[in-house]
Formats: structure tokens, C-alpha cells, sequence
């Protein structure tokens, strides 16, 4: 308030000084005169540059070379532990061995990483905190874009989530984000976060705890709910870990780390790296259809740089047909805009929407591989059992197949499956002989089979050391899922003591160390 205040009086001010100076009474009447050019509008813009859209970036000290291995890593997990618990947030943010695991890797191993989100955050923090705020839910939600996506408005997951808060398709339409050909708002920066804070807002309201909702946000609330069901009715995220899928047991423990890092930056001398993004933007309300190239050929902005401000419009085109639609751009081309409006649109409009002429250029630098779920062309389809011990990566490299499509055709989310469980596999036709004896080989024959002799790959048996307490695995068992259920143990404390460098490796009945009794 006393900003804007203070606004107004410079404002008043300044037009007073304009007025003794540019009008002068003449027979009764007001003449304004030009002062070279430079008019009280002219004047007003001037202000409102140094004050509206002022961000501070210039008081921001950033990391310099010599600052990238200047933080401090050397940290007790104690302070870690005492730290978390004072962060203030409505969020409940536990620390234990998984949550440690991300703080290895963000914080204690963060040089690189770490300067990196936080120069990017100062790009869409402030919106965030500004929607969030709006909803009346809690800030430190800005954070969660970090683990969704890197902060990255173009990112795109395998299972084709997508934008900063990576919505998949079905929840971005039901959160009412626009999703068509040429538009997907999904990576609008403003319609994504406002779509993620309601759609976090009503998982809230749903599960009465945040730490639930952040797990329903990742997972779905179909997957959680039936996490409480097998749990017995359990309703407190750690209580119901061991029934969450893989990634939503990262998910949370990550969240925390993130939240640690910024929170805390400064007592590990963490500084923001620069990254330069276009801070003087406003946004114009488009009614017809607009190709990038007519802005760039008209007023001369690069199409890239419209791309980079608007990465919604999928095909470099803002179809307008019906309605208006948002176009983002340094303010310095707006009035250029407004003036040239409706040159712009018709400028070469022919060649830009005619199909017959249009020519469209496609960048192939990346293409990015999404497995389908069809059977491929030239294939035959052989069924797999799975038995104990097997591992989707395992059973892909049996087959010559690619993990993503074997996922892909049979609807597997990470590595859920289970025996006596029956998988499609689609192979090449001329090689159906080989791959047909797979299911009933051993499992040593089919690692055989890929060049890996499973003698020489068992782990060495080590004398029992009665100082020792000894954990036997079992099927299915992980370092991180033996780890919870030790107090004050993580999996590297077991992977360390047990000299494994590999966590895939741990076989059945095998014997690991986990602590000095």
C-alpha cells in the first residue's frame, strides 16, 4: 500500500512539474505543447517501469565461479533433523532416512543443482506465491514444481504428464485447462498453476492433510485410497508408505529436501545462479489468428522469443477463431501492437492458415520416444509368467524389448507386478523360435541369455559376524524398504556396509548386515 502511495504522489508530483512547464494559458484556452517528442504518457510509462515492474534482481547476489564449491556440505544429520522441524508451515515436514536421502542429493551434493532452481525460481516464484495466496493454501507449494518438473513450462514425462506442474491429460481437462492441437495450457505457467491450486486445494479438502494431498497429487486419489484400504484404515502418509508405488515414496521425502534447501540456503552459502529470462513482459488479449512469423516479420520479435513467452501455442499459432486468446510480450512492443493490429493479422495471412500452402517447419534436434500400447507392426505376441525374483527391466532384457513398451502393453505403472501374473510381449515375427522358450527357462539360463553368468554375479557368502544384526531378503525387497524398517537407518548406510555398489543386485535369501548390536 505505502508502494503504491507512494506511486501516486510521484505521479501528481511529476504532473505538476509537467504542467509548469508544457502549458501555457493562450487567449483563454490550453495549449500543450510536444517537448521533443517525449509526452506526459511517455512520462507515465517511465514511472510505472520503475516501479511496477521493478523485481529486485539487482540487489540479488548470484553465484560466481568461485562460489560453486565454496558451500558447505559438512553438515550432522542432526542439524538436518532440528532444522526441518523448525521450518513454520501448515505442511508436516518429517525428517527420517528417506527424507536424508534427498538432502544428499539436493543439499550435501547440491553445487550444481541446487544454484540452478534457485536462479530459476526467481522466473515464476512470485506467481506462484501470488496464486497460492489467492487460494489460501500453503506457499511453500511453490516448491512442489521442482520435483514435478524441474521448473521446465515444456516438460513432458513418458506417461505424458505435462508443463511446470505436469498434468496429465484427464486431470488438466477436468481442472478445465484448454488441450487441443494447437493449445495446450497444461504448460500456460499462470492457467497450470491456477488449475494445480485448486485441483490441491480440493485434495485438502478431501484427505484433511497436506502431506496426503502431495501424495494423491502424485499417485492419484484412486491409488491413495486404496493404499488406506489395504493399510487397514491407516491415514497418516509414513503409516501408509509401505503401500505406496515407488515414486510416491520418493515424492514426499523429496518435497522436504526442497523445501530444506531454499529454506536454508544461505546457511550452506548457496547462491542463485543467473539465468536470464525477460522480466518487462505484459500480455494483450489476441482476436484473430496469429502465426509467430507475422510478429516477427511485422514488429520484428523473434519467434523464438515468443515461443519462450508463450509456450501454450503448440504449432507457433494462436488459433483465434471464436475467441480471444492470451499472447505474452516485452512491453515495449505493445503499443506497436495495439497500433498495428489488425496489419499484423492480415499481414500474409494466405500462406500462414491456407493448408493447401502452409508449410510448416518441424524441429527434429529431439523427438522424444512414447511407447504405444498396439501391437507393433511385423510382431508376434508370446506370454510371460512372472515368477519370484523377476523385475520388469529384467524381463525386457529377456525379450530384446525396450522397458517403456513392455510397460506400455500391459498397463504397468514402475515395476508393480506380481507373480503368477501373466505379460504380453510383442516380437519380431522371424525371431519367435528364440524368445518362445523364455518363459520356461530358469531364471540363470535367461540371464545366460543376455550374456550375464549368474554364478560369477551371486554374491560372495561372508561368515556371519555375531556383532551384527542380520537381515534375510526376501522377494521384492529394496535397500530403501529393508532401511525403514530399522530406526535411524538409511540405504546407504546398508549398501555401505555391505560393500554393494549395485541396489538391483540384492538376491533372494541373501544375508545383509545392518548394525552393530
Amino acid at each position: 500500500m505505502k508502494k503504491a502511495l507512494s506511486f501516486i504522489l510521484i505521479c501528481l508530483s511529476s504532473f505538476s512539474v509537467f504542467a509548469q512547464t508544457e502549458i501555457e494559458p493562450e487567449n483563454d484556452s490550453i495549449i500543450m505543447r510536444k517537448n521533443d517528442g517525449y509526452t506526459m504518457a511517455d512520462h507515465l510509462d517511465s514511472l510505472l517501469m520503475d516501479w511496477f515492474y521493478y523485481t529486485g534482481r539487482d540487489t540479488i547476489e548470484f553465484l560466481k565461479p568461485e562460489d560453486r564449491y565454496k558451500f558447505e556440505a559438512d553438515v550432522p544429520d542432526s542439524v538436518f533433523e532440528e532444522r526441518i522441524m523448525n521450518i513454520v508451515t501448515p505442511i508436516d515436514l518429517a525428517y527420517n532416512a528417506n527424507v536424508q536421502k534427498y538432502l544428499d542429493r539436493y543439499v550435501k551434493n547440491g553445487r550444481w543443482i541446487a544454484p540452478k532452481f534457485m536462479g530459476l525460481s526467481h522466473q515464476y516464484f512470485p506467481m506462484f506465491e501470488e496464486k497460492l495466496d489467492a487460494y489460501n493454501i500453503p506457499l511453500e507449494l511453490k516448491y512442489l514444481p521442482i520435483i514435478e518438473s524441474a521448473l521446465n513450462p515444456l516438460a513432458k514425462s513418458r506417461a505424458g504428464a505435462t508443463g511446470l506442474w505436469q498434468f496429465m491429460y484427464k486431470t488438466g481437462k477436468g481442472q478445465g485447462l484448454e488441450i487441443n492441437s494447437y493449445v495446450d495450457e497444461r504448460s500456460d505457467p499462470e492457467k497450470s498453476t491456477d488449475a494445480a491450486c485448486r485441483y490441491l486445494k480440493k485434495l485438502h479438502e478431501t484427505y484433511g492433510d497436506w502431506t496426503l494431498a502431495l501424495a494423491a497429487y502424485n499417485a492419484g486419489p484412486g491409488t491413495i485410497n486404496n493404499a488406506i484400504r489395504r493399510s487397514g484404515g491407516k491415514t497418516n502418509y509414513w503409516e501408509l508408505y509401505p503401500y505406496l508405488p515407488n515414486e510416491t515414496r520418493n515424492y514426499v521425502p523429496g518435497f522436504i529436501a526442497i523445501v530444506y534447501l531454499f529454506e536454508y540456503a544461505d546457511e550452506h552459502n548457496f547462491k542463485p545462479e543467473y539465468i536470464p529470462f525477460y522480466e518487462d513482459v505484459d500480455t494483450v488479449m489476441v482476436r484473430d489468428q496469429l502465426h509467430f512469423a507475422q510478429l516477427d516479420s511485422v514488429l520484428g520479435i523473434d519467434v523464438g522469443e515468443t515461443r519462450e513467452l508463450n509456450p501454450q501455442y503448440k504449432l507457433d499459432i494462436i488459433p483465434a477463431k471464436t475467441k480471444e486468446y492470451p499472447l505474452r510480450m516485452r512491453r515495449q512492443y505493445i503499443s506497436e501492437f495495439m497500433a498495428l493490429e489488425d496489419s499484423i493479422y492480415n499481414y500474409m495471412d494466405t500462406l500462414f492458415f491456407n493448408p493447401e500452402k502452409m508449410e510448416v517447419e518441424i524441429d527434429d534436434t529431439y523427438v522424444e520416444y512414447i511407447p504405444s500400447a498396439a501391437q507393433p507392426e511385423g510382431t508376434v505376441q508370446l506370454n510371460y509368467t512372472i515368477k519370484s525374483g523377476d523385475a520388469v527391466g529384467l524381463i525386457a532384457s529377456w525379450y530384446g524389448v525396450e522397458t517403456a513398451d513392455l510397460r506400455a502393453w500391459n498397463g504397468i505403472s514402475g515395476n508393480m507386478i506380481s507373480v503368477g501374473q501373466t505379460l504380453k510381449v510383442y516380437v519380431p515375427a522371424a525371431l519367435e523360435t528364440k524368445y518362445k522358450i523364455v518363459n520356461s527357462q530358469s531364471f540363470d539360463e535367461k540371464q545366460r541369455s543376455v550374456g550375464i553368468n549368474p554364478t560369477t554375479n551371486k554374491p560372495k557368502e561372508e561368515p556371519i559376524d555375531p556383532n551384527y544384526i542380520y537381515y534375510t531378503v526376501k522377494s521384492g525387497d529394496s535397500p530403501y524398504g529393508i532401511a525403514l524398517k530399522y530406526d535411524g537407518i538409511s540405504a546407504d548406510d546398508i549398501l555401505k556396509l555391505n560393500g554393494i555398489t549395485d541396489p538391483s543386485s540384492l538376491s533372494i535369501v541373501q544375508k545383509l548386515k545392518i548394525k552393530k548390536k
